[in-house]
C-alpha cells in the first residue's frame, strides 16, 4: 500500500503549517477575541448522572495520538480497554467483559460486521471525529436500547443541524499527521437554513507499518475511508426529519492475525423523524428506520507474503457479508413529577460468506446463520423530591436464531430491567447513584459461528462447514478451525447468560479538587466463555461452555487546581473477574492501570503531560478467553510518558502537536491478539504496541 512518509518528521510538517495558518488567519485574529484555551483530551470523567454516564467530544483532539476507530477513542475512557491486532480496529472490552455485552450503536442503530473472527467488529467501521458526541451508560443501567448490554451501552451520535436565521453553512475540517505516514482527513460540513439542510462527513486516514521500542517493524499499516451524507428537513422548531445514507471501505494489515483485512465495505441507509412538545403531555415521538451492508474479505496475500509453510501456505481469501435492519419507535410523556420513555423495536441481520483461492472466481455466498429480535420496553424517571430521583425500566425481547442451512430454529423470550436512586446534595456540590441491574441475553452469531461443543473433536472430520466446505477463520494463535452450527444441537447448547450487577458512585467537586469514581460488583449465571485447545499448534479449534461468574471492580478519579493555570488529575481502572464453576480466574481481564495528568493552561494555549501505569496481569486462565482472544499466560507490567501542546490561532483555529511514548519504551498490551504464528510472532508472543511516536493536528471551524 503506497502511502507518503513522515517518519519522524511531523513536527516540521506541523511548523509549516502554523506558520501558513498564522499568515492566513493573521488579520482574522486581530478582530477575535479568544474565549477558552485549547486542550488536547488525555481522559475522559464521569460527567453525568451522578458519575454513571460519561460524555465524550470526538471532535476535540485526544493524546494518544487522534483515534482512527472508535475502539481506539473508547479506550480513553476508564474502564474500556483494547484487543488489538494491529495498528487499527481493535476490538473493545469493558470491565473485563466483550462482545455483544457491549452494545455499541452508530444514531441509535447497530451496525454490524461479519467477520466470525471479529476482524471488522462494529466499531472498526466508525470514525469518531465525524460524530457530534459518545456517550457511555456503565453497567445495566438503561433499557431503551435492544437486548441491552450487560457491561454498558455506548451510543455514538449526530445532532440535528440548526440554522439560524441568515446562517447558511457550518462546519469543521481537520488534518493529522503522525509518524510512519500517518494521514488523516475528517471534514465535516452542513449548508442549509432554518427549514432544511444537507450534511457531509466524510474521512480518509492512511498509516504505515509502524515500529516498537525496539526499532522492529509490526505489521500494521492500514488505508480507510468513509462518506456519509444526511438530508434534513425542519418545517418547524419541532419537526425533525432526516434522510441518511453513508459508504465506506478500507485495508488493515494485522500482526495479530493468520489473514489481513483487505477489504472493509460498508454501505448504510436510514430515515429518522422526532416531533417535540405535542402537547403537555406528550413531549417527543420518534422513529427510525436503518439498513445496512458490510462486505468484508480477508486474506493472506494481498498485504503479506504468502507463507510458505504449514496450512496457510496457499493463496487464500474469504469474503463474508451482514444485512442488518433496525427500526425502533418511541414516545417520551411527562407527568408532573415522572417522564416515561416507552418504545419498541427490532432488528433482523443474517451472515453469508464464502471461501476462495487468488486467482480463482469467488463461488456464490453461503449463508450461515439468521437473527430476529423484537423488544418493548418503558423507562421512567421519577423525582421525589428536588434532591432524590429514581430511575427504572423493564423491556422484553423475543430472539429467534435460525440456522440457514439446517433450516433448525431456536426461540428465546428474554427479561431485562434495573432500578436506581439518584442523589444530590447541592450545599456539598455531591451527587450519587447506587442502582440495580439484570440482563438476560441469548447466545450471539459469533458465540454459535465460530466456536464448537466441548466434547467435539479437534480433526477435520468435525470441522466441516454446513455446505461441506472447511471454514478457516482467522482467530487466536495459528489458523483456528471453528465447528460453526453444524447440527441443531449447537444452537440449542448452550443457556442464556444471566448477569445481576450492583452500581454505584460519586462525583464531587469542593473548591479545587474534584473526584469521582464509580464501583460494580456482579453475580453472572451461565457465563459463555470461550476455551483453545492447543494454542501452541497452528490449528486451533475453540471451544464454549457456559459457567458460573462473579465480577467486580471500580473506576475513580481526582482531580486538582494549584493556580489558574496549573491543573492536575488521576484515574484508575481495575476489573475482578471469576470463573466460580472452575474455581479459576476469568481470562482476558486488563490488568489495573492508572492515569496522571499535569496541565498548564494560559489564556490560548496549554501544555500537557500524560503518564500511564499499568501493572502486570498475573490473574490469568490459560488458552481461555473470548472470541477474539486468549490468556497466553502473565503479562508484565509496563509505563509510558507522553506530551502535548496546542494553541489557538484564531478563534476558530486550533493547531495540537504531541509525542506518545516518549521514552519509547517496549511494551504490549495484556489484551492482545498476538501468537497467529504469522512469520511476524510465534503463537505463544504478543505484538508490541508502537515505540516514539509523534503526531500534530490542525482543525478549523466555520
Amino acid at each position: 500500500m503506497a502511502q507518503p512518509k513522515f517518519d519522524l518528521q511531523p513536527l516540521v510538517v506541523a511548523m509549516s503549517i502554523a506558520c501558513y495558518s498564522t499568515t492566513v488567519f493573521a488579520e482574522q485574529r486581530q478582530e477575535n477575541i479568544f474565549q477558552l484555551a485549547p486542550i488536547v483530551v488525555t481522559a475522559q470523567v464521569a460527567n453525568d448522572a451522578n458519575g454513571l454516564i460519561v460524555h465524550a467530544d470526538p471532535k476535540q483532539p485526544i493524546q494518544p495520538v487522534p483515534a482512527t476507530d472508535g475502539a481506539a477513542y473508547l479506550k480513553t475512557i476508564p474502564g474500556f480497554s483494547s484487543i488489538g491486532s494491529g495498528g487499527t480496529n481493535g476490538d473493545i472490552s469493558f470491565r473485563g467483559m466483550f462482545g455483544s455485552r457491549i452494545k455499541v450503536l452508530n444514531d441509535g442503530s447497530e451496525e454490524l460486521g461479519a467477520c466470525p473472527a471479529r476482524m471488522d467488529n462494529p466499531t472498526s467501521y466508525i470514525s469518531p471525529e465525524s460524530f457530534d458526541h459518545i456517550t457511555v451508560i456503565k453497567g445495566p443501567q438503561t433499557v431503551r436500547y435492544p437486548t441491552p448490554g450487560s457491561a454498558a451501552t455506548v451510543l455514538f451520535e449526530r445532532d440535528p443541524i440548526k440554522f439560524e436565521q441568515d446562517q447558511h453553512y457550518k462546519g469543521q475540517a481537520s488534518v493529522v499527521a503522525g509518524s510512519y505516514g500517518r494521514v488523516d482527513h475528517n471534514v465535516d460540513a452542513a449548508v442549509g437554513n432554518e427549514t432544511g439542510y444537507a450534511r457531509i462527513n466524510a474521512n480518509r486516514s492512511v498509516s504505515d507499518d509502524y515500529q516498537d521500542g525496539d526499532g522492529k517493524n509490526v505489521h500494521s499499516s492500514w488505508e480507510r475511508w468513509g462518506a456519509d451524507l444526511a438530508l434534513g428537513w425542519t418545517p418547524t422548531e419541532n419537526t425533525w426529519i432526516e434522510l441518511q445514507g453513508g459508504k465506506g471501505d478500507g485495508e488493515s494489515a494485522y500482526a495479530g492475525r493468520s489473514m489481513d483485512g483487505s477489504q472493509f465495505k460498508r454501505e448504510s441507509l436510514g430515515l429518522h423523524a422526532e416531533q417535540r412538545n405535542i402537547n403537555d403531555v406528550i413531549k417527543k415521538v420518534e422513529a427510525q428506520v436503518d439498513y445496512s451492508f458490510n462486505d468484508h474479505i480477508m486474506d493472506n496475500f494481498s498485504l503479506r507474503a504468502v507463507p510458505t509453510t504449514g496450512p496457510m501456505a496457499m493463496p487464500m481469501a474469504m469474503d463474508v457479508t451482514r444485512r442488518t435492519l433496525n427500526a425502533r419507535a418511541a414516545i417520551t410523556t411527562d407527568w408532573n413529577n415522572i417522564s416515561v420513555v416507552s418504545g419498541v423495536d427490532s432488528q433482523y441481520n443474517k451472515q453469508a460468506g464464502n471461501m476462495y483461492m487468488r486467482g480463482d472466481v469467488p463461488p456464490p455466498m453461503d449463508e450461515t446463520l439468521s437473527f430476529q429480535s423484537y423488544g418493548a420496553f418503558t423507562e421512567a424517571a421519577i423525582a421525589v423530591n428536588d434532591n432524590n430521583k429514581v430511575i427504572t425500566g423493564v423491556r422484553a425481547d423475543h430472539v429467534e436464531i435460525e440456522n440457514l442451512a439446517s433450516n433448525k430454529t431456536r426461540k428465546d423470550t428474554v427479561p431485562s430491567g434495573f432500578i436506581r436512586l439518584e442523589n444530590l446534595m447541592p450545599e456539598h456540590n455531591l451527587k450519587s447513584y447506587i442502582g440495580l441491574g439484570y440482563v438476560e441475553r441469548t447466545p450471539d452469531f459469533w458465540e454459535i459461528y465460530s466456536t464448537a461443543l466441548p466434547s467435539t473433536g479437534t480433526g477435520m472430520d468435525s470441522m466441516t462447514g454446513m455446505d461441506g466446505m472447511t471454514d478457516m477463520d482467522d482467530m487466536g494463535g495459528g489458523m483456528v478451525m471453528p465447528t460453526v452450527a453444524r447440527t441443531s444441537d449447537h444452537l440449542d447448547y448452550l443457556k442464556n447468560e444471566k448477569t445481576l450487577q450492583l452500581d454505584l458512585g460519586y462525583q464531587l467537586e469542593h473548591g479545587k479538587y474534584n473526584s469521582w469514581a464509580s464501583a460494580y460488583t456482579g453475580v453472572i449465571k451461565d457465563f459463555m466463555l470461550v476455551s483453545y485447545a492447543d494454542p501452541e499448534n497452528e490449528m486451533i479449534s475453540s471451544t464454549i461452555r457456559n459457567v458460573d461468574a462473579t465480577i467486580a471492580g471500580a473506576e475513580l478519579g481526582v482531580g486538582y487546581k494549584f493556580t489558574d493555570n496549573i491543573q492536575t488529575d488521576a484515574s484508575a481502572m481495575y476489573a475482578w473477574g471469576k470463573n466460580t464453576t472452575d474455581n479459576r480466574p476469568l481470562p482476558q481481564i486488563a490488568p489495573l492501570e492508572g492515569r496522571f495528568n499535569l496541565r498548564y493552561v494560559a489564556d490560548n494555549y496549554s501544555l500537557g503531560l500524560l503518564w500511564r501505569v499499568v501493572a502486570k496481569q498475573d490473574r490469568i486462565s490459560k488458552n481461555e478467553g473470548n472470541i477474539v482472544g486468549y490468556d497466553m499466560g502473565e503479562s508484565k507490567a509496563f509505563n509510558t510518558l507522553s506530551l502535548n501542546g496546542a494553541y489557538k490561532l484564531t478563534k476558530n483555529v486550533e493547531w495540537s502537536i504531541g509525542v506518545d511514548n516518549l521514552l519509547d519504551e517496549t511494551y504490549a498490551e495484556h489484551l492482545n491478539k498476538g501468537g497467529a504464528a504469522t512469520g511476524f510472532y510465534p503463537t505463544n508472543t504478543q505484538y508490541n504496541n508502537i515505540g516514539r511516536n509523534y503526531w500534530t493536528r490542525i482543525s478549523m471551524k466555520f
